[in-house]
């Protein structure tokens, strides 16, 4: 069994993704972004990016995994 990536060392490695930015961003660029890859090792999973830095690394998230995070944040 293969285990699942968890990061990608530069979200510009993920090709044909519509990032988008957080509901609570002030515009001030100081959010996460978030992206569903459809293709590649990445489908399936949930990319997580730092605003400010647009080509920095992404964090990938089982969408279950995400799900459980952002509900603790409420």
């Amino acid at each position: 069994m293969t285990a699942l990536p968890r990061n990608v060392p530069a979200s510009t490695d993920l090709h044909d993704v519509r990032w988008l930015r957080s509901s609570y961003s002030t515009g001030a660029n100081n959010c996460v972004e978030t992206a569903r890859p459809r293709s590649g090792p990445w489908a399936g999973l949930l990319a997580v990016r730092d605003s400010k830095n647009p080509a920095g690394p992404a964090l990938l998230f089982s969408a279950g995994s995400w799900a459980g995070f952002t509900a603790t944040l409420h």
